[in-house]
């Protein structure tokens, strides 16, 4: 499968990608996995090559809250791997997945100076986009976040057809709620309202967006 565009792995060399290989080995994981556990120590990363995941944490209430959802070519626990601190989120796999594992990931980096560089330059994308969805949370109601983690899902991973986008849904209703900063209830709600303007139509883990303009006008 080919990496998302603007993840880890597109942005590599056909002969960084071979490096990256050399060192490391294949792992597959089923749907629902922790591949990865907030709080452990390790000093490994994952370059995704099939499927998605999860990358979420708990508050203190033990209330999950979705963080990102990645796909092929996502690299995953770069941080702890770097500075030796504990995981700060777990990672779930919301399918069958598969990636490469490279320990001492630190050594790589050494030893492939350009890589290093881009690595700063994708850390810097996430954290501008942790900023502008705490700014989301703030300014948007839930309607709106559920309408821009949509077009968020469109963007990535959807197919067009007849009917509009169709998007398949990795994500429950309840993980959706952690994604958006709401309750399941209000994401309910908010699917409802986004049905019954027309915009999207759902079903068991999937949605048809119609009206993609409409939902973007929605979003904002």
């Amino acid at each position: 499968m080919d990496p998302e565009p603007g993840e880890f792995l597109s942005l590599l060399t056909d002969e960084e990608v071979q490096a990256l290989r050399a060192v490391g080995r294949i792992r597959r994981w089923d749907r629902g996995t922790a591949v990865m556990s907030e709080g452990d120590t390790s000093d490994w990363v994952l370059v995704l090559l099939e499927g998605r995941v999860k990358v979420s944490s708990h508050t203190s209430s033990g209330t999950e809250v979705v963080l990102a959802v990645r796909g092929p070519g996502g690299l995953l626990g770069e941080l702890s791997a770097i500075d030796g601190s504990p995981r700060s989120a777990t990672v779930t796999a919301l399918e069958p997945i598969a990636g490469i594992v490279v320990r001492d990931f630190p050594t790589f980096l050494e030893q492939h100076g350009r890589i290093a560089v881009l690595l700063m330059q994708l850390v810097s994308g996430r954290l501008r986009d942790a900023d502008r969805k705490r700014i989301e949370y703030g300014a948007f109601d839930t309607t709106g976040r559920v309408a821009t983690r949509l077009l968020e899902l469109a963007e990535r991973y959807g197919e067009k057809t007849n009917s509009g986008v169709r998007v398949a849904l990795p994500l429950s209703q309840d993980e959706l709620a952690g994604w958006t900063g709401s309750s399941r209830e209000a994401v309910s709600k908010a699917l409802r309202t986004l049905r019954d303007r027309g915009l999207i139509e759902t079903g068991r883990r999937r949605v048809v967006i119609h009206d993609l303009d409409g939902l973007r006008k929605r979003a904002r």
